[in-house]
């Protein structure tokens, strides 16, 4: 992640006490892996969940998005209103946010009101790890900087390694309720450390927000996600969805035309100048659509096609996280000896096909075939992610970096939304046109392969790369997301 031009200019961090610098690290970590582990142990609950709540586990996914879309909107808010607030009062707003959400996930009664309280929690999800990571650019020398963000990224590798196995072994013993009330003790040790031990840093100058943009371009995600539910679960008519994406995309065109005539937008147009970018947050918005939809669709496909419990079901998914942590060393020797068109391009098209492969698993299926499968889907998506986020930003100057790397943070959570609403759209539609629950496994092998395909046919757009982008760029600090 890069700094800002003021956060560049301080030429001396924020003096810390001994005590403070030790702790610190340890408050974000704490924060970054109670996100990640949230946003993981819920897809293994989500037919457990359906089934109390009296719901069709195949229409679950608004519980996923509700939280997704929440954070995608306010994360372009967030480095703004933690210089205006300060970063002690938002992050201790943020986990209490995170944890009031929590408890009321736990308390739902229904589908709506579960949805309401994954909105609270995305509210503070979109807050807690900028402000965190901000706090930690200015609190540290430059030469601390990289150890530093080791540390506090390394929860997230964790997160998605137990949370799975995680909720479905507390689903089976207790109940869906507790993979959000595990949320809460954490949830207070973290208000208490931030009250006790987070610097109030605030910016060295006021900025005009950007509120019409941020209007605009919130009003764009949303109603085009909304279109993408409208086609699943919410059953829209076609005129109805139809129109929410011309609405959408007419408030995306209106973003981006008042951008380039304004001195300081959400995000500036001008960004799309360098072609790295411009082609690696499109690429990263397509590419996603499959890798956002996998973690939705395996755990309902072993539950609800192939007779897993939900502990079998979670612990099927740890392959894949494993092979993801055992890949990430070797992402950067191979971008350096191939080049990040080649590399992107390839790997690329091998993720989709195997996701697509996913259509041949059946009730015969080995549990062998299943882990390599899943095994090379991790190791595919973690070259995958490291290349996509690292060519985004790596040719921005240090002017356009923090933007850039904001804008990428919003099309990283959109795109996992989005593939999330487009995976269950397809699964409805499938259902449907196959006959009902009892074709319920034809469904996920069909929607496996379109999704694959789609996904695929991002390779086209990495082709646009030349051979050299990325080659002579800066060493940026991108924000792990994965």
């Amino acid at each position: 992640m890069k700094r800002t031009d003021h956060e560049n200019s301080m030429t001396n961090p924020t003096l810390l006490d001994p005590k403070t610098a030790r702790l610190l690290p340890w408050i974000v970590a704490i924060a970054f892996f109670m996100q990640t582990l949230d946003g993981t142990i819920l897809n293994t609950a989500l037919p457990a969940m359906a089934a109390d709540l009296g719901e069709n586990p195949l229409r679950m996914q608004s519980v996923v998005i509700a939280y997704m879309l929440t954070v995608a909107l306010l994360i372009p808010a967030s480095g703004w209103v933690a210089d205006r607030f300060g970063t002690r009062r938002i992050f201790f707003g943020a986990i209490a946010l995170f944890s009031l959400g929590s408890l009321l996930c736990a308390l739902s009664e229904s589908l709506s009101m579960l949805i309401g309280a994954r909105v609270i929690q995305g509210l503070g999800g979109a807050l807690m790890m900028p402000v965190g990571r901000l706090v930690v650019l200015r609190a540290y020398p430059r030469s601390e900087l990289v150890r530093i963000m080791s540390f506090i990224t390394l929860p997230g590798l964790l997160g998605p390694l137990i949370g799975p196995s995680l909720g479905g072994w507390l689903v089976e013993v207790a109940s869906w309720h507790w993979i959000f009330l595990i949320n809460l003790p954490v949830g207070l040790l973290g208000c208490w450390a931030a009250l006790r031990h987070m610097p109030d840093l605030r910016g060295p100058e006021r900025s005009r927000f950007d509120t019409a943009g941020f209007l605009l371009f919130g009003a764009a995600m949303l109603l085009i996600t909304v279109a993408l539910e409208g086609l699943g679960e919410l059953h829209l008519p076609t005129m109805r969805v139809v129109l929410l994406l011309l609405g959408g995309m007419a408030c995306l065109a209106a973003y981006w035309l008042r951008a380039g005539r304004i001195e300081h937008p959400l995000f500036a147009p001008k960004l799309f100048h360098t072609r790295s970018f411009a082609v690696g947050i499109i690429g990263n918005l397509f590419a996603r659509l499959g890798s956002g939809a996998l973690p939705f669709l395996t755990p309902l496909l072993l539950q609800l096609a192939m007779g897993y419990s939900p502990a079998q079901a979670g612990m099927s998914l740890i392959p894949l996280a494993l092979a993801a942590m055992a890949a990430k060393p070797l992402a950067r020797p191979l971008i350096e000896r191939l080049g990040y068109r080649n590399i992107l391009t390839s790997n690329t098209l091998l993720l989709g096909a195997l996701i697509a492969s996913l259509a041949l698993v059946d009730a015969q299926t080995s549990t062998l075939q299943l882990i390599i499968q899943l095994s090379l889907i991790g190791a595919c998506n973690s070259l995958q992610f490291t290349a996509m986020n690292t060519v985004t930003l790596i040719d921005l100057d240090n002017r356009d970096a923090s933007s850039g790397n904001s804008l990428l943070s919003v099309v990283v959570q959109l795109a996992m939304g989005l593939g999330v609403a487009s995976a269950a759209a397809l699964l409805s539609g499938f259902s449907r046109e196959l006959g009902g629950s009892e074709h319920v496994l034809q469904a996920f092998q069909a929607t496996y392969l379109c999704v694959g395909l789609l996904s695929m046919l991002a390779a086209a757009i990495f082709l646009q790369l030349d051979g050299k982008d990325g080659r002579g760029g800066r060493n940026i600090e991108v924000s792990a997301d994965e």
